[in-house]
């Protein structure tokens, strides 16, 4: 016979077990969301500490206004509404390279750069790590992950508060170091001064809790999924979509056919 071990949920004729716990008698009324999320990825109990800078995460990804995640889950919603699973959806498949999905670049990009390092022990040989590491990507011509913001041009306020969560729970690992060196170095190289972002910082802490890199932008999403529902849910108190679709459908200008100019074999 064909077996499929797992050490997720399973299921009895009297329990269900996750994780090798009791749903109903350990789990539920007992255990936080999101301690379980972390826990059902790493297959191992969260220390509060963790737990804590993984739920600020979670906290400072959930919402961030009108993005376009937002409007597209508005917009489906207005289409279908009788679709709530299609709403939320459209709105987490719109987590890309340059809205949420930065979480994982960024915690990528860092992780890659700590593997052909060795760690520096202060912060002089965390600056000459993160200037190599900044002028290398100016001369590819690359961009550094979690650098800068389109609205919060002065700091993203998220920022600091996560240093400071992780510095206090003693979780403030080689990722973050570098994340923050990188923030005071790349004026030397870039001539000029950008904010360390807060979905950056957000993969930084994540990478740090030892989380697979490859769920970086999984744990990104899950944060947006409760934002999506609180824009649903104002949408059905204060719809605003078919605002919006009438400010594009009212005003459209027609304009001749612009024929695309790619080469054909």
């Amino acid at each position: 016979m064909t077996e499929y071990p797992t050490a997720l949920g399973a299921s009895s004729l009297e329990k269900i077990t996750l994780l090798g716990q009791d749903l109903a008698g350990d789990v539920m009324g007992k255990v936080s969301f999101g301690e379980l999320a972390f826990w059902l990825a790493t297959q191992r109990r969260p220390a509060p500490g963790e737990t804590r800078v993984f739920e600020a995460v979670l906290a400072a990804l959930a919402d961030h206004g009108f993005t376009p995640t937002a409007i597209v889950t508005r917009l489906t919603y207005l289409s279908a509404p009788d679709s709530i699973q299609g709403a939320l959806a459209a709105g987490l498949l719109g987590g890309g390279s340059r809205f949420l999905g930065v979480t994982e670049d960024c915690g990528r990009f860092l992780h890659e750069v700590l593997a052909g390092a060795q760690l520096p022990i202060d912060d002089e040989g965390w600056d000459a790590l993160a200037l190599e590491t900044v002028t290398a990507q100016r001369e590819a011509g690359k961009f550094i992950p979690g650098l800068g913001h389109h609205v919060h041009k002065d700091g993203d306020p998220r920022t600091p508060r996560l240093f400071e969560i992780a510095a206090e729970e003693n979780l403030y690992g080689p990722h973050l170091s570098l994340f923050a060196a990188i923030g005071r170095v790349h004026p030397r190289v870039l001539g000029k001064t950008l904010p360390l972002n807060g979905a950056g910082v957000c993969g930084a802490a994540l990478a740090d809790l030892g989380l697979p890199l490859e769920l970086l932008r999984g744990f990104a999403l899950l944060a947006r999924t409760a934002g999506l529902i609180g824009q649903l849910a104002e949408e059905l108190r204060n719809p605003v979509a078919n605002e919006i679709f009438l400010s594009v459908d009212l005003h459209n200008e027609s304009v001749p056919p612009q024929p695309y100019g790619g080469s054909h074999g």
